[in-house]
């Protein structure tokens, strides 16, 4: 059974940095897309970033240049740096995994996503 487990969230200020860590149970990291996703308070989840099985990467426009997605297959981990954060980066982010393979160059709408972790608090203060 696909597990993901998320952690590293917390309150920063403006401009500080973290780094999401999403640890994957089960999943078969040859095929297949993985993500972030963010949702706020009274708005829809919106994704964020994606990595596919060959390592190519997606990012919404507004986090272009400053936050970064990758994965450590030996250590079954995604992650998403966030540097130069903003207050409108609050939300709680999501990891997602999806077996099947996308093949457009932008972030897979949720739906696409079969499975989820329970999400991380990121708070960012001005």
């Amino acid at each position: 059974q696909v597990q993901l487990v998320e952690s590293g969230g917390g309150s920063v200020q403006t401009g500080g940095s973290l780094r999401l860590s999403c640890q994957v149970f089960a999943y078969a990291y040859n095929t297949g897309v993985m993500g972030w996703f963010r949702q706020a308070p009274g708005k829809e989840r919106e994704g964020v970033a994606a990595i596919d099985a060959y390592g190519r990467t997606t990012y919404m426009d507004s986090v272009q240049g400053r936050f970064t997605i990758s994965q450590h297959n030996a250590k079954n981990t995604l992650y998403l740096q966030m540097n130069s954060l903003k207050p409108e980066d609050t939300a709680m982010y999501f990891c997602a995994a999806a077996n099947d393979h996308w093949y457009a160059d932008s972030v897979p709408p949720e739906e696409f996503f079969t499975y989820w972790g329970q999400g991380t608090q990121v708070t960012v203060s001005s």
